[in-house]
C-alpha cells in the first residue's frame, strides 16, 4: 500500500467513507428488497425461475460483502491496524465476485434488475480503486509479499 507520501489520507478516508455509505445502504436496501420480495406477485410462478432469483439474491449480498470487507481493511489501514505491506495479503483484497447471466436478469422485475447492477456497478468501481492503488505500489511490492498472487498475474498476462 503507498505510504502517506504518494497517498492522501484525506482524500482515501473520504473516497472509502463514500463507498462504505453506499454499499451499506445498499446491502440494507437489497436485504430489504430480496427478503421481503413476494416473488410470485412479480409474474415469477416457474419454480425454476425463483430458483434463479435466489441465487441472484445471494451474489447481490455476496458481491455487497466483499465489498464491505473490503472497505473496513481500508478503514483499518487508515487507522494504523494494518500496516503498508499487509494489504497485499489477499485476506485484504476484494473478492471475487460471481457475473450475473444478462439474459437470466433481464427477466427480472425492474427493482431486482436495479439492484443487481447497482451492485456490480458498485463493484466494478471498488475493483478499480483497488487497481488503482495497486499500480500506486508497483508489481514489484505485491508480488513480493504474495509469490502465489505473483504467478496468477503472470498467467493472466499470458493469456
Amino acid at each position: 500500500m503507498p505510504s502517506t507520501i504518494s497517498l492522501d489520507r484525506g482524500l482515501h478516508r473520504g473516497l472509502v467513507d463514500g463507498l462504505y455509505l453506499e454499499a451499506m445502504l445498499m446491502a440494507d436496501e437489497a436485504r430489504s428488497y430480496f427478503d421481503g420480495s413476494d416473488v410470485r406477485g412479480e409474474g415469477m410462478d416457474d419454480p425454476l425461475r425463483r430458483v434463479a432469483f435466489a441465487c441472484e439474491s445471494l451474489k447481490v449480498t455476496t458481491r455487497l460483502m466483499h465489498i464491505i470487507a473490503w472497505l473496513l481493511s481500508q478503514r483499518a489501514w487508515q487507522r494504523g491496524e494494518i500496516g503498508d505491506t499487509d494489504l497485499c495479503d489477499d485476506k485484504y483484497r476484494l473478492g471475487r465476485a460471481s457475473e450475473s447471466d444478462p439474459l437470466l436478469i433481464a427477466s427480472f422485475p425492474f427493482a431486482a434488475r436495479a439492484l443487481i447492477e447497482a451492485s456490480h456497478d458498485l463493484y466494478d468501481r471498488v475493483a478499480r480503486l483497488q487497481d488503482r492503488l495497486d499500480r500506486m505500489v508497483g508489481p514489484s511490492a505485491m508480488s513480493e509479499n504474495n509469490p502465489a498472487r505473483a504467478l496468477l498475474d503472470r498467467l493472466h498476462t499470458a493469456f
